[in-house]
């Protein structure tokens, strides 16, 4: 126990009032952060209805005539993941923002079940994500890919970008790679845009060098898609005949991946210090990726430097001799 005279004095007091200003103000950060926790795991709330079904594997439905409850397999196209969706970009959103307001009556009706989605840049088009995410260029780059040409109003933005998961993510080859194997390594998906055999993804590259280096650490896109400057994310799809299969379009000093992939990495890299090879050469190979103009002009400075002085040592010996 502290001493009368000690709590009595200003020291105490200046110690306890800083207490309480402490106290007061770590109280409102920390109700704010529970606020925030709890916003997130109520983010479905409003979806209640939906969720109770298409988030689990099996659900309940009523004969009106009997009065029995069936109990069903949800479609796997029909199930959404809550713990995925609560982390997607889409995650604010109620079901009824996109689907129609027919789905509100269960059973489903056929009018609600043949409904017309409609497509990103219904929504993402003319505002503020709009024109960070740049849509519009990204939607005409998307209407001259072979996506587009070849399959018309049956390929949806939908088709890669699942609504109830996607997220902005940094851009990484796994990830940019499972929207393009969600199709083609899986048959039931492909024959939903074309009724014919899925060709072998394996197979089909077997005349790539090291195939499963490029497959583990280059994106699809980076042979299969025309590069647009203006977004970060190519769309344009190539027909396969105009894949790149040159080496050199890629392992050379002028390599194509700086204009892809390592684009907006390499930027980052180049303003602080130069360097390019930060975000390449992690487990890419690129010749030429790690030139510096800076670190290239010094080396020439001191190889000039020691032939001068392997020069002027030759030249004293040779005089001195005489």
């Amino acid at each position: 126990m502290l001493p009368k005279k000690l709590l009595c004095s200003p020291i105490a007091f200046f110690l306890a009032f800083f207490i309480a200003i402490i106290g007061i103000s770590f109280v409102p950060a920390q109700v704010s952060e529970i606020n925030a926790q709890k916003s997130k795991s109520d983010s479905l709330t409003g979806n209640a209805f939906c969720i109770q079904c298409h988030g689990n594997i099996y659900y309940g439905l009523k004969n009106p005539e009997t009065g029995k409850i069936h109990r069903k397999m949800m479609s796997i196209n029909g199930r959404i993941d809550p713990t995925v969706f609560k982390k997607s970009n889409h995650r604010s959103f109620q079901c009824t923002n996109c689907h129609s307001i027919e789905f509100k009556k269960f059973p489903h009706s056929e009018k609600a079940l043949l409904e017309e989605i409609g497509s990103c840049i219904d929504c993402h088009s003319g505002d503020s994500i709009a024109e960070k995410y740049k849509f519009d260029l990204i939607d005409e780059d998307f209407q001259k890919s072979v996506h587009a040409t070849k399959h018309s109003e049956n390929f949806t933005c939908w088709m890669c970008h699942e609504a109830h998961s996607y997220k902005v993510n940094a851009t990484t080859v796994e990830y940019d790679n499972s929207m393009c194997l969600s199709c083609h390594a899986n048959a039931n998906k492909y024959n939903l845009i074309l009724n014919k055999s899925n060709p072998n993804i394996i197979e089909k590259h077997e005349w790539l060098p090291n195939q499963q280096a490029h497959l583990q650490n280059v994106r699809c896109i980076e042979c299969h898609a025309r590069v647009n400057d203006s977004i970060l994310v190519a769309h344009n799809i190539q027909p396969k005949a105009k894949a790149v299969k040159l080496c050199v379009e890629c392992h050379s000093t002028n390599s194509l991946l700086k204009q892809t992939l390592y684009k907006y990495q390499s930027r980052v890299q180049i303003s602080r210090n130069g360097y390019f090879n930060a975000a390449i050469l992690n487990k890419s190979y690129v010749i030429g990726a790690n030139r510096n103009y800076y670190l290239n002009v010094a080396s020439v400075v001191i190889l000039l430097i020691v032939i001068g002085g392997i020069a002027i040592h030759i030249i004293l010996r040779t005089t001195l001799k005489k």
